[in-house]
């Protein structure tokens, strides 16, 4: 019999509600140090161009200005996730590759100085052909955005597995298609910012990031600094979706002004810098090849997807095989063939997203869709047939631990009579549905694990030292839910420290949905290390077995004998006397085959778990707007067991608005090489007016290896909510989408084609 919880699975308020909803939360744009300067960086004016010469004297004889910059200033040190795609120095000294790219920087004693220093910085272009859409960056002959990358192909990840021709020939059925998305904003409400104070040798930095060591190496390397005089601090973090999980020019900027002035010095971005000048969302272009047998099983699948990767390399190995494997990760796939293109474009630098391979995702559910229809079968038949189960594993070879994708299907359309209403669709309703599966955790070397610390003060009150990173999730509160749980003592007991490389061990990061399944496992390790050291000294105080002993409310018992008791603080004062105070370390890594890489050997354990996740969307068309109304939305997700249901439920919200309604009205708009709706007037994100009735279902499959068997915890259903407004648009009108997002234009001209 399972021992009874008494705080996680539990709906508790999170830790940092309070300081957030009073304002009290300190954001890096609100740090102030004394002696502060501020920093403003000169853009580039063209998406590609050779720098011919960069004159900075005006500039540094602007009074009140303390710092002057250029790429001449760093060490020619190229940043780039792997080794091999190493392409990207922070300030360009060659040519420039995008609009709103740094070229200078400057420190001063305020910000109207520094804008004026700024202006006074001249630099002699030559301009360059530029190219802007991927598929004609790949073709013969196109400008070439970097030296020795042919067709400007950044990344190629080819996959291949069983005989997919030959299972195309014996299909009863295939289908092809070809499916775009436009790349996203991640609209994050904090712009981004960056503090760095270097002093004595040392250098201090805040800034929004999803991994704080990875962060500290980066910078390292980039500054010829070593790691021990490095420490990134915590901070309140608004938002990152993928966005905040890799150096940024801006970090390296300000760290080098400080380095040169010894002052401290801050960079704020405006919004529209934040738009054009840090990471964004890949356009995704996607041909899908779909073979079945007459019953709806897949047979064979042909992927060819190419994503708009920006100027540099960013974290382009990772960003052209994560759709795939979600989608593997879900479906079996007996025979499969995926190539996927990173390619170079003029454009700013895209990078990983919460809802990342929308073009692809979308259209492989959208077509399963059409697929049934023609089989004579309906969406939740096909998606049963194909869903993995627990005990089998990927196409390319990892094993699933445990798997609630069929609970999640079933449950999310019950909720909504699916079945009857997907037959009898009526002309401009429909429902839609679409699936997804996410790994807890995946490969990044050494830093796939992470490991924690927990010390008890003599009044019996603990805290609790980590690198989980929390950008807005609730990380923080979940690991101290946990710990509160191990430890027998309220969450208000307990302290934490994390995100500051100088005090945690590492982390992933809040990167690779390692949060609850790697992060929290190491915490509920080292408190359960703490526990038994109490345990062991009340053994001997209360005259019984360690079996017996009971930690609960502060209290320590037997279990036998529940008045034969002492507090917490006595043990901890006992344990200082003793000379060994309580300090519990754990560690946890995950079940990963860290000989997989992401293009030269995909294949092998990619995480230790999987979540599963099924949206469900209920929307109309008007045909004379071309606006679509999404009225009601179903997510059930599989996080293996909630840690708090309430959190879980608030990821589930969110996600639905991030990629459900971001698939009717988000994306960004180019013209040569200019974004041109870098703000939030222009560039429209969902309000409440735009969210329809959301009804959210959790799914416990307790994972035989997630802390009290919990997973991640919202993102399949971010990554399945597009997929779920586009096979609803498909049921209510009868045209498969061609492009995300469905907005009003694109939707009238659907209207207006001849069905099928």
């Amino acid at each position: 019999m399972e021992e009874e919880l008494y705080v996680v699975g539990k709906r508790v308020p999170r830790t940092d509600s309070i300081y957030k909803v009073t304002g009290a939360a300190e954001y890096t744009a609100d740090i102030k140090l004394p002696n502060m300067l501020i920093a403003k960086v000169l853009r580039s004016p063209y998406p590609h161009a050779k720098i011919v010469n960069i004159d900075i004297s005006k500039a540094k004889r602007v009074p009140g200005v303390k710092a002057v910059i250029t790429g001449k200033d760093g060490y020619g040190v190229k940043w780039g996730v792997f080794k091999y795609t190493q392409d990207h120095m922070m300030l360009p000294i060659d040519k420039v590759r995008y609009v709103g790219e740094d070229i200078a920087a400057c420190a001063a004693i305020d910000e109207e100085t520094a804008q004026e220093a700024i202006e006074l910085i001249k630099v002699d272009y030559e301009p360059l052909e530029p190219v802007f859409d991927p598929e004609e960056a790949m073709k013969d002959g196109a400008p070439l955005i970097h030296e020795g990358y042919p067709r400007n192909i950044n990344i190629h990840v080819h996959i291949e597995v069983g005989d997919v021709d030959k299972a195309f020939k014996e299909a009863h059925y295939v289908r092809e298609d070809k499916f775009r998305a436009q790349g996203e904003a991640y609209a994050m409400l904090e712009p981004y910012a960056c503090v760095a104070y270097y002093k004595n040798g040392y250098l201090d930095l805040w800034m929004p990031n999803a991994g704080p060591h990875v962060r500290a190496k980066a910078l390292s390397n980039l500054l010829k600094i070593p790691l021990n005089r490095i420490r990134v601090r915590h901070v309140f973090i608004g938002g990152a979706f993928g966005g905040r999980s890799e150096v940024a020019p801006a970090d390296f900027i300000v760290s080098l002004l400080s380095i040169k002035t010894e002052r401290p010095v801050k960079l704020v971005m405006s919004r529209e810098e934040n738009a054009i000048s840090s990471r964004q969302v890949h356009d995704v272009v996607a041909r899908i090849k779909t073979g079945v047998k007459k019953d709806g099983t897949i047979v064979a699948r042909d992927y060819e997807v190419i994503y708009d990767g920006g100027a540099y390399s960013s974290t382009g190995p990772i960003a052209a095989s994560v759709p795939f494997y979600v989608y593997e990760e879900c479906y079996r796939m007996a025979n499969v063939r995926y190539h996927g293109y990173r390619v170079y474009t003029n454009k700013g630098i895209r990078g990983m997203y919460g809802c990342h391979g929308r073009a692809f995702l979308a259209g492989c559910e959208a077509q399963l869709d059409l697929i049934a229809k023609e089989l004579g079968l309906d969406p939740i038949e096909i998606r049963l047939k194909n869903g993995l189960r627990a005990g089998e594993e990927t196409a390319t070879g990892s094993k699933i631990i445990s798997c609630g994708l069929q609970e999640t299907i079933e449950e999310a359309t019950k909720k909504v009579d699916f079945k009857n209403k997907w037959k009898k669709a009526t002309r401009l309703k429909g429902v839609g549905m679409g699936c997804v599966a996410i790994m807890c955790g995946f490969p990044m070397g050494f830093r796939s694990g992470s490991s924690c610390s927990v010390k008890f003060n003599d009044d019996g009150q603990a805290t609790i030292i980590t690198a989980i990173v929390d950008n807005g999730q609730g990380n923080e509160s979940m690991a101290i839910q946990i710990a509160s749980e191990v430890l027998g003592i309220p969450m208000e007991d307990i302290n934490i420290i994390n995100a500051d490389t100088e005090a945690t061990s590492l982390d992933p990061g809040a990167y690779s949905q390692a949060a609850t399944f790697v992060g929290a496992n190491a915490v509920k390790r080292a408190c359960e290390d703490a526990r038994r050291q109490i345990a062991e000294i009340a053994r001997e105080k209360l005259s019984c077995e360690i079996k017996d002993i009971v930690i609960k409310e502060r209290m320590v018992f037997s279990r036998k004998n529940p008045e034969n008791k002492i507090p917490i603080s006595w043990i901890v004062r006992e344990a200082f006397l003793r000379g060994k105070p309580i300090i519990g370390v754990g560690s946890y890594f995950p079940n990963i085959d860290l000989k997989r890489e992401w293009v030269s050997k995909p294949f092998g354990q990619m995480a230790g778990s999987f979540s599963y996740g099924t949206s469900v969307a209920e929307l109309t068309v008007d045909e004379n707007t071309g606006k679509i109304k999404v009225h009601k939305f179903i997510a059930a997700h599989d996080c293996g067991r909630p840690i708090n249901p309430m959190a879980v439920e608030g990821q589930l919200e969110g996600g639905i608005m991030q990629a459900g309604i971001a698939a009717i009205m988000e994306g960004n708009i180019w013209h040569n090489g200019f974004l041109m709706n870098p703000d939030l007037l222009e560039y429209k994100i969902p309000t409440a007016k735009d969210m329809p009735d959301i009804e959210t279902v959790l799914v416990t499959t307790m994972d035989p290896e997630g802390p009290f068997g919990a997973k991640e915890g919202g993102l399949t259903i971010r990554m399945s909510a597009y997929s779920a407004i586009a096979s609803a648009f498909y049921n209510a009108t009868g045209r498969l989408f061609k492009e995300l997002p469905l907005t009003p234009d694109k939707v009238l001209e659907l209207l207006q084609t001849e069905e099928g």
